[in-house]
């Protein structure tokens, strides 16, 4: 990975730090994007010192925020022409129904509609890569959802697990709606679930209720970064695009994340809501 560009969003913590800093032990570049600025440089620094590589970079935004990510991703390519890798890890859970300054729902805001904004921003330097690949973490949770297109926003009902399943599901209409549009380009198109990972996302999916289980069942992050490095880096997945991962392997999906007609709809509604034209 000596030499390529890779970008982790949500990358001060859990899954996301493990997964910047098994890249910067490959002695890849590494970009973290953190939300807080203190806790991004504590990650800048303990990555740079463990993983003895000093090609890590730090940049600050608001994923909540369609500016703040337009302002990072100016920054960034005031400084990199070219992006090898976009891992889209950060997620989010809110118990009770938030809106975004751009009036989204705030997890429908982070955990979609920031891949989809991030990709359209950054696709120049995606293509200016030989071989670019972007992976969006998602979760099996997706395979309980449906989408209500008539209440997308959930304004008129909110429950924190199925919104955030929702989400998930997203997540993996639009890899496959953006492979199809890639496809026959240079960039790779691939999502994964990471495993039930011991994290403080999912002890907000179990309604705090993670306890004494947490330390007995589920894994620890380095593992759920497994499947996210491997996409990033293994030869073994050079030119494979529009797939689902678990445990480093292509996987189903949903019957329902695999409908064409609910990711194009999705897609141009998620165009009209970022003010994208690509």
């Amino acid at each position: 990975m000596k030499g390529k560009v890779c970008m982790v969003t949500g990358a001060n913590a859990g899954i996301g730090f493990e997964t910047a800093m098994a890249l910067a032990k490959l002695e890849a570049t590494v970009v973290l994007v953190c939300r807080d600025a203190t806790k991004g440089t504590k990650a800048l620094n303990t990555i740079k010192k463990e993983s003895n590589n000093n090609s890590i970079h730090l940049y600050i935004a608001d994923l909540s925020s369609q500016k703040s990510i337009r302002q990072m991703t100016t920054q960034f390519l005031e400084k990199f022409d070219r992006l090898d890798v976009l891992i889209n890890n950060a997620g989010i859970i809110v118990p009770t129904r938030q809106s975004t300054v751009d009036n989204l729902e705030m997890q429908f805001a982070v955990n979609h509609m920031a891949p989809f904004l991030l990709c359209q921003q950054l696709l120049n330097a995606l293509q200016a890569s030989p071989a670019a690949r972007i992976i969006t973490v998602t979760s099996n949770a997706h395979t309980s959802a449906a989408l209500n297109f008539n209440d997308l926003q959930s304004e008129h009902s909110y429950n924190p697990k199925t919104v955030y399943q929702q989400t998930k599901l997203c997540n993996v209409l639009f890899t496959y709606e953006l492979a199809k549009r890639l496809e026959n380009s240079n960039i790779a198109v691939n999502c994964l679930h990471p495993g039930v990972v011991k994290t403080k996302l999912l002890n907000e999916y179990n309604g705090g209720k993670g306890g004494f289980l947490n330390q007995l069942f589920y894994s620890k992050p380095a593992k759920g970064a497994a499947t996210s490095v491997y996409l990033a880096s293994s030869s073994e997945v050079e030119g494979i695009s529009g797939q689902y991962f678990a445990n480093k392997k292509p996987i189903p999906s949903s019957k329902y994340s695999k409908d064409a007609s609910v990711a194009s709809q999705l897609w141009e509604i998620s165009k009209g809501l970022a003010k994208e034209t690509i």
